[in-house]
């Protein structure tokens, strides 16, 4: 049977990454990461850029090789980011890494996907098709989850394809799983996420 995914709005990941199966919808906040990445932008934006789209926890190296620009300026972008609540900074391990704050990411997704003049029924529609997609994965790979998904490239009869279809598929997987737990909090808070149009009738 299919696993229940949750919704947890800590886990949330960025909701940035890439994928095909958003841009028809046009949702998908990284549907335009791409072009926006190939404008004239200058070494900042590139690295502001890259860090808040950071789905997991990077080194200063890593984001300035994504953003194409030096690392000291990168480090210097990354502190600020810190001081100002944007980024998270890990000294535990090995090598300093930087990681978005995921409930701050989230709460924004949610409002822009509220604000972005997509209906409630066009959102929900949307994720069903999201769920009706990971149902057909698991159908066609005997699978409940991506890593299992995964797990599957040690079987030796795969051929060198086949094993980078099913990693861009658990990819894909991982991603639309985040999609859904902030399609589904944006639905449910849709009357909450509403823009305030007149602050005064708090005071009325």
């Amino acid at each position: 049977m299919p696993k229940k995914i949750q919704f947890n709005i800590g886990l949330m990941a960025s909701t940035y990454i890439k994928t095909q199966l958003e841009r028809c919808y046009m949702i998908e906040d990284g549907s335009n990461s791409e072009s926006l990445m190939g404008r004239q932008t200058t070494g900042e934006d590139r690295v502001r850029m890259t860090a808040r789209q950071l789905s997991e926890p990077r080194t200063a190296n890593w984001i300035a090789s994504e953003a194409d620009w030096s690392h000291e300026p990168t480090k210097r972008v990354l502190r600020r980011l810190v001081d100002d609540g944007i980024l998270h900074r890990d000294e535990s391990g090995t090598h300093t890494t930087y990681y978005p704050d995921y409930r701050r990411q989230a709460m924004q997704e949610a409002m822009r996907l509220r604000d972005s003049g997509h209906t409630v029924e066009e959102l929900t529609d949307r994720l069903a098709e999201m769920k009706t997609q990971i149902r057909d994965w698991e159908d066609e790979f005997g699978v409940e989850s991506p890593n299992q998904l995964r797990g599957t490239l040690a079987d030796e009869s795969l051929d060198a394809d086949e094993e980078d279809h099913r990693r861009e598929i658990a990819r894909e997987w991982e991603h639309l799983q985040r999609r859904i737990q902030i399609v589904g909090f944006a639905i449910r808070e849709w009357d909450f996420l509403a823009p305030t149009t007149e602050p005064a009738e708090a005071n009325s």
